[in-house]
């Protein structure tokens, strides 16, 4: 009884030892693939981003802790720049509205107003709840085939990956670089979120929580 009590442990530690293994592997392999494939398509110089009908802006939350989130006022200003410099007609912003008290779009909208930006170029995607939510929900109820994705640079490598794997020609400008003191938070999720972005790809082929009615912006 002992014996076979020592051989289930010994067992149990080697399969716990080969899926560490295995998923280290899969999260070595997905961020290369993510950090390496797609820095063709970003852009940082806004005078130098192809002009396209429709940027989508990734949504995160307006404030942390009661701090103004500097990525999110980046995201818009970027939105507002390109907008005005004629790269981009309309904007669609894509976030979160899980209740009735957080609403990310709606909070976007007001704010590229204030940035000048006419209402009635601005779009909303309520059901943004995630970048592959947003990412797809772009093409498949947005009916955009091409657009810009608006986010911080590790973010829009993330984006762009969803993007080009589900054979979206999307291109991407990355807002500049914001220095902070949470970077080593930052990356662990980032590297978690791209570990999930592998899985919900090659593994699930997962599909938004929702798609609905298409909505013609162009």
């Amino acid at each position: 009884m002992y014996d076979n009590n020592r051989k289930f442990r010994k067992k149990l530690r080697t399969i716990i030892v080969l899926l560490f293994l295995s998923l280290m592997a899969f999260s070595a392999i997905t961020n290369i693939i993510i950090a390496r494939n797609y820095d063709r398509f970003i852009y940082n110089n806004t005078k130098e981003v192809p002009r396209k009908d429709v940027a989508l802006v990734l949504g995160t939350s307006r404030s942390f802790h009661g701090r103004l989130n500097l990525y999110y006022t980046s995201r818009l200003k970027a939105a507002s720049a390109l907008y005005k410099d004629g790269k981009i007609k309309k904007i669609l912003v894509s976030g979160d509205n899980s209740t009735k008290y957080y609403n990310e779009p709606i909070t976007m909208q007001k704010d590229l107003v204030n940035l000048g930006v006419k209402e009635e170029d601005i779009h909303l995607d309520y059901a943004g709840f995630s970048t592959l939510d947003s990412v797809i929900r772009a093409k498949k109820v947005f009916s955009l085939d091409e657009f810009i994705i608006i986010s911080q640079e590790f973010h829009c490598e993330r984006a762009l990956f969803i993007a080009r794997s589900r054979n979206i020609e999307a291109i991407a400008y990355a807002t500049p670089y914001i220095e902070h003191k949470g970077k080593i938070k930052i990356f662990m999720r980032e590297l978690l979120a791209r570990i999930k972005a592998g899985l919900d790809i090659w593994i699930i082929n997962r599909s938004p929580k929702f798609l609905g009615e298409k909505v013609e912006i162009i």
